[in-house]
């Protein structure tokens, strides 16, 4: 899955995956971070959510890395948003108070041009890349943050073989083995969301497990 995947589905506007309702467990489940107001929040691929918003809303710094310039662009202009642009280092650097999204590759962020984050809030990131990209996405994740950094990380659980993702199959085991090597783990809730989201059933699942999880950088 190579940047032209991505580029395509947003020029295409193939973006099912993007919802513009704030999702409800960053609602319900960002307090049990426990995060100082005015803290940086990181969003990796973070798209256009509007989830950025409401972090800010909150009194956080946000910053976000998005590989689309065309979702970076509906980002701002959808919500009447005017930033600054300035290049640095192999990005556009999109800003406005408090916020600022970096367009460009994920991978090539280094922790001095990313800056001290006392959060990480992972919606859409992990479950949106194949089972031999996971690996490579966290061991960059892992270099990016320091000890004692929180993680909100929402992850589906769903028989895979039924359903070419992205989204993205990440079970337990899966969570497991890719951040206990360097995060505490705490599940947080499931819930078989196959009815609130009947899009599911159209490509062949009869059951979704949506997986909320807190991790502390060790």
């Amino acid at each position: 899955m190579q940047h032209q995947f991505w580029h395509q589905r947003w020029q295409q506007n193939q973006i099912g995956f993007h919802s513009a309702e704030i999702h409800t467990y960053l609602k319900t489940y960002w307090s049990a971070l426990a995060i100082a107001p005015n803290s940086r929040v990181f969003v990796p691929l973070c798209g256009k959510s509007n989830d950025m918003l409401w972090l800010l809303a909150q009194g956080y710094q946000v910053v976000g890395v998005e590989l689309s310039p065309i979702a970076v662009e509906a980002f701002f202009s959808e919500n009447n948003l005017v930033p600054t642009v300035r290049q640095q280092d192999g990005y556009s650097i999109s800003e406005i108070e408090g916020l600022q999204i970096f367009c460009g590759d994920f991978f090539s962020l280094t922790p001095s041009l990313l800056g001290k984050v006392a959060a990480v809030y992972d919606r859409a990131a992990l479950v949106a890349l194949p089972a031999e990209m996971r690996a490579d996405y966290v061991a960059s994740l892992s270099q990016l943050l320091e000890a004692q950094t929180q993680i909100l990380l929402i992850s589906f659980d769903y028989c895979q073989e039924n359903m070419q993702g992205p989204p993205f199959s990440v079970n337990h085991q899966a969570i497991d083995k890719l951040y206990q090597p360097w995060c505490q783990i705490k599940h947080l809730a499931s819930d078989n969301i196959i009815d609130k989201e009947p899009h599911f059933k159209t490509r062949g699942l009869d059951q979704v497990h949506e997986q909320v999880y807190r991790l502390t950088v060790v």
